[in-house]
């Protein structure tokens, strides 16, 4: 059980540097995001049978509908933006222009 833990922290901070470090395509930071999500879903999920705290068991599934939501929001302001600009460079986006 400790080895899946470490395994999942490694795996969101790899995904929370990718955000930090890969903002020049907005599709590599909405991928790093899902792997953030991603981790906390299995972490949080596992840690609730672990320790059987059943009482917030509705928890991973709120999570998972807010990863939804982000998930869709994000891909539409992907289709915007390279619809508009032709690409999904973040840097060619002068927010006092849109």
């Amino acid at each position: 059980m400790l080895s899946i833990n470490i395994n999942l922290i490694v795996a969101f901070t790899l995904a929370l540097i990718g955000v930090l470090i890969y903002r020049s395509h907005l599709i590599s930071t909405l991928l790093c995001l899902e792997g953030i999500i991603l981790s906390l879903f299995i972490l949080i999920t596992l840690l609730i049978t672990h320790f059987h705290i059943f009482s917030i068991s509705i928890m991973p599934l709120i999570l998972l509908v807010f990863s939804a939501c982000e998930a869709g929001i994000g891909l539409a302001l992907l289709v915007k933006i390279s619809t508009t600009h032709g690409n999904d460079y973040i840097q060619n986006l002068n927010l006092l222009q849109c």
